[in-house]
């Protein structure tokens, strides 16, 4: 029998054991199992063959769980009374990040390329509330600031597949045709996506409701209903012209909606299956492509995924919640907490093979860079700085970031 496998078990349940008293520091579970594939990549224990190949397919699969399985805790209710600021963050913000980041790729890529600045732009615009997971769940950050990050993280990635896909078609000749009307492909993708999914999570929600009522299923199966359905919404989308990602995520939200309080088990879901899916999926990204993306680090490619994490994006949202009531402290903080990570690797491996070689690798290797120094640094500042953060507004006392769901109604005549 071979060490690896004991050595990858040996680890994870030394993690688990300690996982709580981990919670607090500024060690994660992505940042742990991202530097622990990064030992066994470089070491050479971990080598098999299409390993890059099982990396997309589980970085998929995970990505698709984990949105259902998030979207589904969202309290939709709340989110209608509290939505300006994920509206805002997801449009105009999600446009801005590609404005304001692709003039600055173009002077920083070794060969600068318009279509491959503008590629670079919107991988790296989606964030992974998961790599902030010590801000999403720190009950001492107000739920509306948790909520909007939430809520973002889940739909900025379906969102900015189509303008990967279109942009990956003008940087090389694979992913779509530029011939294409893309008129037609981008109203396929936005709409017929989250329509699938809506109407997938309804009848399935309403379907467990009445199997449940009528004594056919019980608890013990109701964990596989979050599978069937998340894994319908996403293969019916993608059959029917749809964006998958982002039918999944809406799909999630129906379900939520529809099945209420029995929805419990979704949470536990994510707390163990899901979870254990985003570990696996650190893990072969830090053994799989982090060894070589060391290899290929250099200054141009680091500056890139820096000024991605520290300039565009707070940037972007700066100027996308301008007008709300949302106080300057909270749209640094929002800015900041924007972890890159499964949607942006998955989006590089992509169109890594349907662009030019060069370009595609490229394009691997500055994702895999930002998504580890995400990884790293939002990993060690996602503690302190939501109890930072949390400091801050109980001092303000009431604001926007606390006034209760209930006394928000008014607030709805300026969202956007």
């Amino acid at each position: 029998m071979e060490f690896t496998p004991i050595a990858i078990a040996v680890f994870t349940l030394a993690f688990a054991l300690v996982a709580k008293r981990l919670s607090t520091s500024i060690i994660t579970p992505a940042l742990a199992f991202l530097a622990f594939g990064w030992l066994l990549g470089e070491t050479g224990a971990l080598h098999f063959v299409d390993a890059e190949e099982l990396l997309h397919i589980v970085a998929e699969v995970t990505l698709v769980i984990v949105l259902f399985s998030d979207a589904a805790q969202i309290d939709l209710d709340a989110l209608r009374r509290r939505h300006q600021w994920p509206v805002r963050m997801l449009v105009p913000g999600m446009p801005l990040a590609i404005l304001v980041g692709a003039p600055i790729f173009y002077f920083l890529l070794p060969s600068p390329s318009v279509a491959m600045a503008l590629l670079l732009a919107a991988i790296l615009a989606p964030t992974d509330a998961a790599l902030g997971q010590a801000v999403v769940t720190n009950p001492a950050v107000p739920m509306r600031v948790r909520r909007a990050l939430t809520v973002e993280s889940g739909l900025n990635d379906g969102i900015a597949l189509p303008a990967v896909l279109f942009f990956a078609s003008l940087a090389g000749s694979g992913v779509e045709s530029t011939e294409r009307n893309w008129v037609t492909f981008t109203a396929a993708q936005v709409l017929l996506g989250p329509l699938v999914g809506i109407a997938v999570a309804w009848l399935g929600g309403k379907m467990i409701l009445l199997a449940a009522q009528r004594g056919f299923t019980d608890r013990s199966f109701e964990g596989i209903t979050v599978l069937a359905l998340a894994a319908l919404a996403y293969l019916a989308a993608e059959a029917v012209g749809g964006n998958g990602f982002l039918s999944v995520f809406l799909a999630g939200l129906t379900f939520g909606h529809v099945v209420g309080k029995r929805c419990a088990f979704v949470f536990e879901f994510t707390e163990t299956e899901g979870q254990a899916l985003i570990l696996v999926t650190f893990l072969l990204v830090g053994a799989v492509l982090l060894p070589e993306t060391m290899e290929r680090l250099d200054l141009r490619i680091a500056l890139i995924a820096l000024v991605s994490l520290f300039v565009v994006r707070p940037v972007a949202i700066w100027l996308s919640l301008i007008g709300t009531k949302c106080s300057g402290i909270t749209r640094l903080f929002f800015g900041w907490f924007g972890p890159r990570g499964l949607a942006t690797v998955l989006f590089a491996l992509l169109v890594a093979r349907r662009i030019d070689p060069e370009g595609g690798e490229l394009v691997l290797t500055i994702s895999v860079v930002a998504v580890s120094l995400s990884a790293l640094l939002h990993g060690v500042t996602a503690a302190p700085g939501g109890r930072w953060y949390a400091r801050k507004v109980q001092l303000k006392g009431k604001c926007p970031e606390t006034v209760p769901v209930e006394e928000s109604a008014k607030e709805l005549k300026t969202a956007v």
